[in-house]
């Protein structure tokens, strides 16, 4: 009764402008500790009740309403807009002073957004290829660079993990392939010791199980790997005719969604060494390596903590999702220029529509009724998923209006970049005219006896 009669005429006091202690009183007026104050009066709630709540003495809580400047923690913060029930931006006040973060709001549909920061970090990382994912290795954004490497990331429901263990592109572009294989496999074990109970990550590990080889794997192999930050390894690129780069991986995770993966890919150019990768390691030291610690396991299931708190709050933040077409296509702005044509060209469920405001193209594709997930890709992208041959019609009048925004916007300064694009072009026609002069003069054409002959030669051997 003591304490609380304490405090109680400290509250009076300070009402009144007076101090019923020492410390000073310039933080009840203004500051946090006078915001702190006003939340705590206005929500009926006392110091005591407080300072209990927060995890502190009851001196070291009146101080801070006084003028004293120390930082809560996020614990603490949630704690204390819980009990004061402070509204969203009390909230953001708070945190923003405390922790130097902020919350971020939802969209309309009640679907967090990937906020346009992190967008540009993703942009910016051109010209390597950047994407980002989520604890289960769904793609949510990528930049050009990720795009045009790696078409796939453009499919609905794309995922790494699941592209590289089961599909015939992602077998043949790692070098030692059976090696990778058993790092996403000990990927997939890790994950299973944070959020093993996640529908989504059992419903990956039975896909790829369904390959013997991965079975096989996961039968023999008991170790576990968090991540692949820091891997040097070779990969053949499909859209670069099957060229081998040296891939260096860098991951991160955001702040903001703390189970979701930065993952940006730097190559560098070496002269091939079996021994030594790139950087002068030794080569696939990365098969060895293992995350099996409790030190490791127990941080990466803070961090999978933090995020499932944040998403049960609806503050994670992840890729653009709508309820219906007409909402992704309004991401294109009131300018919006559907592109029907070409969405029919670019696979099924896709809808396409220009933003000539952004210069930039809303990619748009339903992946389960009434769910459509949108990304902004450049109009270059675009143009090179479009199958070659196919373009006619009214596809050819939606391709040169792409094709026109992705020149500069003066017609100066696109007039000079059609001239040196063309000049580039007659340069290659060029080229290739020559060697196939020099092939056609290499390679004599037969007569049909000849060519008879040399079937049944074939045919006999």
């Amino acid at each position: 009764m003591a304490a609380r009669r304490r405090a109680e005429s400290d509250d009076t006091a300070a009402e009144k402008g007076t101090s019923a202690s020492p410390v000073g009183v310039a933080g009840q007026y203004m500051g946090f500790g006078g915001m702190l104050k006003r939340w705590r009066k206005a929500a009926g709630v006392n110091q005591i009740v407080l300072a209990r709540a927060l995890g502190i003495g009851e001196r070291t809580y009146r101080n801070i309403e006084r003028g004293a400047t120390p930082r809560f923690s996020q614990p603490q913060c949630d704690a204390l807009a819980d009990l004061l029930k402070l509204d969203a931006d009390e909230r953001h006040a708070l945190l923003l002073y405390n922790v130097g973060t902020y919350l971020r709001a939802s969209t309309a549909d009640g679907r967090p957004e990937l906020g346009p920061a992190l967008r540009l970090l993703i942009d910016r990382q051109m010209p390597s290829p950047t994407y980002l994912s989520d604890r289960n290795w769904n793609i949510l954004a990528y930049n050009e660079a990720m795009a045009e490497l790696w078409p796939w990331v453009m499919e609905p429901r794309a995922n790494i993990i699941r592209w590289a263990l089961t599909t015939p592109e992602g077998r043949a572009t790692y070098h030692d392939w059976h090696k990778h294989a058993a790092v996403f496999v000990r990927m997939l074990r890790f994950a299973l010791t944070t959020h093993g109970g996640d529908t989504d990550l059992q419903g990956l590990i039975a896909d790829v199980k369904k390959n013997p080889e991965i079975q096989k794997i996961w039968d023999s192999d008991v170790d576990l790997v968090e991540h692949r930050d820091g891997h040097v390894f070779l990969a053949s690129i499909p859209t670069l005719g099957w060229k081998t780069i040296e891939i260096v991986s860098h991951v991160a995770y955001p702040a903001i969604m703390p189970d979701c993966r930065f993952v940006v890919m730097t190559w560098v150019e070496a002269e091939p060494d079996a021994q030594r990768d790139a950087l002068g390691g030794p080569r696939n030291a990365w098969a060895e390596e293992t995350h099996n610690t409790v030190y490791e396991r127990s941080r990466a299931q803070a961090r999978i903590a933090e995020a499932d708190r944040l998403r049960d709050m609806d503050l994670r933040t992840a890729r653009l999702v709508v309820d219906s077409a007409e909402k992704a296509a309004a991401k294109a702005g009131k300018d919006g220029i559907p592109l029907p044509a070409l969405s029919r060209l670019v696979g099924p469920a896709s809808q396409l529509t220009l933003s000539p405001s952004t210069r930039n193209v809303v990619w748009a594709v339903e992946e389960a009724p009434g769910e459509w997930g949108v990304s902004q890709v450049s109009p270059s992208t675009l143009i090179a998923r479009v199958p070659p041959g196919a373009i006619h019609g009214d596809a050819r009048a939606e391709l040169k209006r792409l094709t026109r925004i992705a020149l500069p916007a003066a017609p100066e300064a696109a007039a000079n970049r059609v001239q040196q694009l063309l000049s580039e072009l007659d340069q290659q026609q060029s080229l290739l005219r020559e060697i196939q002069r020099e092939l056609d003069g290499q390679t004599p054409v037969l007569r049909t006896p000849q060519r008879i002959a040399r079937v049944q030669a074939e045919l006999v051997s």
